[in-house]
């Protein structure tokens, strides 16, 4: 009952009113963003969730668009803004994604939705993260986030796929709390993100 009704009322009452009480946040975000990107304050991305279906996420733009002599992208950690450091150390960056989770695209609570080019080189197992919908924080999240390797992270998904409950929606959801305090495992040691995913061995 609670995985097919009760979550998805859950998450679309929650992230309402979550809309609602970090407007202003919102709004002053939005602004430093737009300066900071040159009127770029918004990133859409497509991204596989419940049973792979593509959809488009939104995010804040933490990285701007500068690029070397050669016309290629610098690397994250050269892109990183100074603001965008900052919201994305305080997790701000994860807001707009409330939107999403009205929409029915994402849940609150579940496997962070990854990129459309790593569905060719999951396994039989690792594709099962794809049972349920992607969540804004997740299992895998408040286990490591990006400090842990790829291998560990869908481990992590699975298990949380075979033990979704509303008991471990709520452990997840206050351990975050503790996590963004902290601002524990944001990246990989020498990275800006997390390394690309390249399969399994």
């Amino acid at each position: 009952m609670y995985k097919k009704y009760f979550k998805r009322l859950l998450d679309f009452t929650i992230a309402f009113f979550a809309l609602l009480v970090f407007s202003p946040v919102f709004i002053i975000v939005t602004i430093g963003l737009y300066f900071a990107n040159n009127g770029k304050p918004f990133f859409f991305q497509a991204r596989p969730g419940l049973n792979e279906k593509i959809f488009n996420i939104i995010k804040f733009k933490t990285m701007n668009d500068k690029k070397d002599i050669n016309g290629n992208l610098l690397s994250d950690a050269e892109r990183l803004t100074r603001i965008g450091a900052f919201v994305r150390k305080t997790s701000l960056d994860e807001i707009p994604q409330l939107i999403n989770v009205l929409k029915g695209d994402m849940s609150l609570i579940g496997p962070r939705p990854l990129l459309p080019q790593y569905l060719s080189l999951y396994n039989h197992i690792q594709k099962r993260r794809h049972e349920v919908r992607p969540g804004i924080t997740g299992w895998a999240q408040v286990n490591g986030r990006n400090a842990i390797s790829w291998t560990k992270k869908f481990e992590l998904d699975v298990w949380y796929v075979d033990n979704l409950s509303f008991m471990t929606d709520l452990k997840v959801f206050l351990m975050t709390f503790k996590k963004v305090f902290k601002s524990e495992g944001i990246s990989q040691e020498g990275q800006a993100t997390m390394e690309a995913f390249n399969g399994s061995n």
